[in-house]
């Protein structure tokens, strides 16, 4: 019980994925016809007569809204509107058939408990003949069982209890990351949260390097779902290299988060070095020559991109090359305890050319490649959906801050031909964001100009030290007039 990973197989995380595409009015049909069939076959084979009453009953079920599969139901009860964080929106579900099956769900019912007295008497041989170690094992099995079959409640105390009574370090990291995936799979922030602090304090007692690495997979990924791209984007590219943790998702979403984050939260100089340069990205994204380079080692990212400057390319209106860029990412895998499942060929084109018509200035090929990047990616995973708006409209500001940095004063019509859009379009989206504070600038429709604010911190420390000056002179002057008038009283 000691180096080996434990507790990594479940819960299976692409399932609560199938659960999202059934309610996302984005994937296409084919995609949700295969997400149904993996969920009942999942929910059949492991016995899931938690998780489906979670999905489909007619009371509690999320995924059954209509009732289906109920001979009887009192009108007068009303249904309750369920919300999960699970679901990308309840819009769709009438076109989902989920019907609820009350045989199964005996039958289901029914498997689960022959194998709880299984374990039950396990556990009591084990109390009885064997050690410590032996009793453990057999509470683990039950642990297992509990997220296996998705029982969120049970699974979470099955899993506390085990983490009380184990001594190993390593285990006990297992158990909590057990939880966080737990939290994950059914959308608790909360629980994710509190978690990984638990985990991060048990790494940092002495935790070995693998559980270090894999935590920081999973730290990266929580910090994705709540917002914080900044910190999350070195935690996801540093995973690159060393990533292991194929029970939290697959390498393809991590190699889309990775850039996703990077591209949005780096500044320009890391965003070269860590995203545009990095080899194990290049490998990806790259075309022919340099995704060869990139795999042979004859490429490496490092501050020798010289672009200190952080000045921007001369923007050109050619387009970046569209070459396919479709990769089987279980080749990159390097396995682990859980091994990589053989990956779906990805196109990663609209991502490179997200990523290269950014860093070169390319504006309008720019947006149009953000807006495929919203249809593939973010409108698709469930883990950045619910944040896709305001990742295109940061992605909008940071072209925008890299496009006026560079000029003291720009055409408003010749920044909306270079990004591919009308006057009164950027006018809007930039008041929104002169209006908040995000552009040092000012927008002349008189003129026709854009006027940039460059601050300049010398003149703003001397107009602070004015302002205080000032402020501490007359605060001064009205204590001295106080002390005057008491000593013409006391006189």
């Amino acid at each position: 019980m000691g180096s080996d990973p434990q507790y990594i197989t479940f819960p299976d995380l692409t399932l609560a994925q199938d659960v999202f595409n059934l309610s996302n009015s984005s994937c296409s049909p084919a995609v949700q016809k295969k997400s149904l069939k993996k969920l009942q076959d999942a929910i059949s084979e492991h016995k899931m007569a938690p998780f489906y009453r979670f999905l489909a009953h007619p009371v509690d079920g999320i995924l059954n809204p209509s009732g289906e599969g109920v001979p009887q139901h009192p009108s007068t009860t009303a249904k309750p509107i369920l919300t999960s964080s699970m679901l990308a929106s309840r819009k769709s579900l009438q076109k989902i058939d989920f019907p609820w099956d009350e045989a199964l769900y005996q039958s289901l019912l029914d498997d689960n408990q022959k194998e709880l007295e299984t374990f039950q008497k396990e556990e009591d041989e084990a109390e009885e003949a064997a050690g410590e170690t032996e009793v453990l094992a057999a509470r683990g099995k039950r642990a297992e069982f509990w997220a296996r079959v998705g029982d969120k409640d049970k699974s979470i105390e099955s899993l506390e209890a085990l983490l009380e009574k184990t001594s190993f370090l390593g285990t006990k990291i297992d158990i909590v990351l057990a939880m966080i995936r737990i939290g994950l799979f059914f959308g608790d922030s909360f629980s994710v949260k509190k978690n990984l602090e638990r985990a991060n304090t048990l790494v940092e007692s002495g935790g070995d390097w693998d559980r270090r690495n894999r935590l920081k997979a999973y730290r990266g990924l929580h910090l994705l779902t709540v917002r914080s791209y900044s910190v999350a984007a070195p935690l996801l590219l540093d995973s690159l290299s060393t990533f292991t943790s194929y029970e939290l998702c697959s390498y393809s979403a991590l190699v889309v988060y990775s850039v996703l984050a990077g591209s949005l939260a780096l500044k320009r100089v890391d965003f070269k070095a860590k995203v545009v340069d990095a080899p194990e990205i290049k490998a990806i994204l790259g075309d022919g020559e340099d995704r060869l380079a990139a795999l042979t080692g004859s490429v490496s990212a490092g501050p020798s991109a010289q672009d200190e400057d952080m000045k921007d390319a001369p923007t050109s209106t050619a387009t970046p090359g569209t070459a396919t860029t479709i990769v089987n990412l279980t080749t990159f895998g390097t396995g682990s305890g859980n091994q990589a499942e053989i990956e779906t060929p990805m196109d990663f084109s609209p991502l490179s050319n997200l990523v290269n018509s950014l860093y070169n200035g390319n504006y309008r090929s720019f947006f149009t490649a953000l807006a495929a990047v919203e249809d593939q990616f973010l409108t698709q995973d469930r883990y950045l959906h619910e944040h896709r708006a305001w990742f295109v409209r940061e992605m909008r500001l940071r072209a925008y801050q890299q496009l006026l940095q560079s000029y003291r004063v720009v055409g408003l019509t010749s920044m909306a031909n270079d990004f591919g859009v009308t006057v009164d379009f950027l006018d809007r989206d930039l008041a929104k964001f002169i209006a908040s504070n995000r552009i040092a600038c000012t927008i002349d429709r008189v003129n026709g100009i854009i006027e940039t604010n460059r601050p300049d911190d010398k003149n703003k420390q001397y107009a602070d030290v004015v302002k205080h000056g000032d402020s501490l002179i007359t605060k001064l002057q009205k204590y001295g007039q106080a002390v005057r008038l008491r000593g013409s009283e006391r006189s």
